[in-house]
């Protein structure tokens, strides 16, 4: 066992916890003592709970020595997303315009997590208003990658990537409507589960798109966010797009191998203008795959450049119509790149909105025609590593723009057809930076992502590696 249980794995430290050979407080002090050496150069936390967050160990550490045990994360420290709801504490939402809100209601996927026993460390910083896939914030500042502070984390779940990867959280909820849990996992080598849309509630989260937000975990590895699955997924009266379909065993579906399994690879798109070194990781994940009993297949997809417009018109739309009274009453709160695509949303005519939402269907059946000889599809994240903060930083210069939208090019056709999609940590370039591969799955068939991606780092050791602090 690590003599540093902050090292561990969620399900390793909640079992640990369970059997007595760490106290919650260990572990939360464990936490805040990295939280405390890193967070002066990550700027991964928006707000930081540590008398809080040791009084709860205590309580918890009390409980279970009278056999009160609250739930599978009982005293397991966490922080999320700075975007879901807790009742009594601010909320910002990465912005000025929330800078002071206090929330009356708790999420349902954060209650959920809650209830299961975790104690809470503080919030995670976000880009503002969960619009921007890099992790810059004119308000709070750039979140910065543990594996080089000059580079991005990737957005919009920018401090949850952060710290998850150096061992900050065990897990954090972030959220993806463009890529935004996805990207941060491949930025900063965590693993990151996009869910399907309706698979887990939103209620209490901040919205962004209301037909492409989805809820979900980002972790050490796929079995801890099997576990957090496990506890936040099902119906929610609170939520009447969560849907009804049962949820499966999440952690039993992660003891399967890869064998009988089929596993595409695109054609075209997602392999084609690659960085040399992810195109690298994409062929060593391809190998291990094979190695481990899969049968690798090669696959056309519909055009995906098409779902990917789709899906960035219906997200300008959706999210300008969120936010429409405040880019009327208070346009100069928003910082310059947020304000300026809400803008570019409210141009956008209804017709045009209506004819992508009516594709959504069609997309979805072509897609599914196109993969159904297969259990899942891997791609590339993105096709580069994480680029610096500054050559992303759209205040920085005329390139910026460039770079970010090639950084979301291999997001959004997946967040477009409403899919679930698992990133996995697969690699490093040579100079260190992570490198991520997105399996992509059946509707409401995270199970099958979930056993791909624990099968393929039992093979591997790059979800188990740690950033070292310079």
């Amino acid at each position: 066992m690590s003599a540093e249980p902050a090292l561990m794995s969620l399900t390793s430290i909640a079992k640990a916890i369970a059997e007595k050979r760490f106290s919650s407080r260990e572990v939360t002090q464990s936490c805040l003592n990295r939280i405390g050496q890193w967070q002066p150069r990550l700027n991964a936390f928006i707000a930081i709970e540590a008398e809080a967050a040791l009084a709860a160990a205590d309580e918890a550490d009390t409980a279970l020595a009278k056999g009160n045990v609250k739930g599978v994360l009982h005293g397991v420290p966490l922080a999320h997303k700075d975007m879901y709801y807790d009742a009594g504490k601010v909320v910002t939402c990465g912005s000025k315009i929330r800078r002071d809100f206090v929330a009356t209601t708790t999420s349902t996927a954060l209650q959920r997590i809650k209830d299961a026993g975790t104690v809470r460390l503080g919030s995670l910083q976000m880009a503002e208003f969960a619009y921007g896939p890099t992790g810059h914030n004119s308000h709070f500042g750039p979140v910065h990658n543990p594996w080089n502070v000059d580079h991005i984390t990737g957005g919009s779940s920018s401090g949850s990537g952060s710290a998850v990867a150096a061992r900050l959280t065990f897990a954090a909820l972030g959220s993806d409507t463009g890529g935004s849990v996805r990207m941060p996992a491949h930025f900063c080598g965590v693993t990151g589960l996009k869910t399907t849309v309706g698979r887990v509630s939103r209620a209490g989260a901040m919205p962004l798109s209301q037909s492409l937000d989805t809820v979900g975990p980002l972790a050490r590895s796929a079995e801890d966010c099997a576990l957090l699955m496990g506890q936040m997924a099902g119906a929610d009266p609170e939520d009447p797009t969560a849907v009804t379909v049962p949820v499966p065993d999440y952690m039993a579906a992660t003891k399967g191998s890869l064998k009988g399994l089929r596993i595409g690879v695109p054609a075209a798109f997602y392999v084609d203008d690659l960085d040399s070194e992810v195109a690298r990781v994409l062929d060593e994940s391809i190998a291990v795959f094979k190695r481990e009993g899969a049968e690798i297949v090669r696959v056309e997809l519909p055009d995906q450049r098409q779902l990917s417009s789709a899906s960035q018109l219906v997200l300008a739309v959706e999210a300008a119509a969120f936010h429409k009274r405040w880019l009327i009453e208070r346009p100069q709160d928003y910082g310059p790149q947020v304000l300026m695509r809400l803008q570019n949303g409210l141009a956008i005519p209804a017709i045009t909105y209506l004819e992508a939402m009516r594709w959504r269907g069609p997309a979805l059946s072509a897609h599914n025609a196109a993969v159904a000889g297969v259990d899942a599809v891997i791609a590339p994240v993105s096709p580069v590593a994480a680029p610096t903060i500054a050559e992303s930083d759209v205040g920085g210069g005329p390139g910026a723009e460039a770079v970010i939208q090639r950084l979301t090019r291999f997001t959004r056709p997946v967040n477009y057809l409403g899919l679930p999609s698992l990133a996995l940590p697969s690699g490093f370039t040579r100079s260190g930076l992570p490198v991520g591969m997105q399996l992509i799955g059946r509707s409401f068939d995270e199970a099958t992502l979930l056993q791909i991606g624990a099968a393929f780092q039992r093979a591997t050791d790059f979800h188990d590696r740690v950033p070292k602090l310079a």
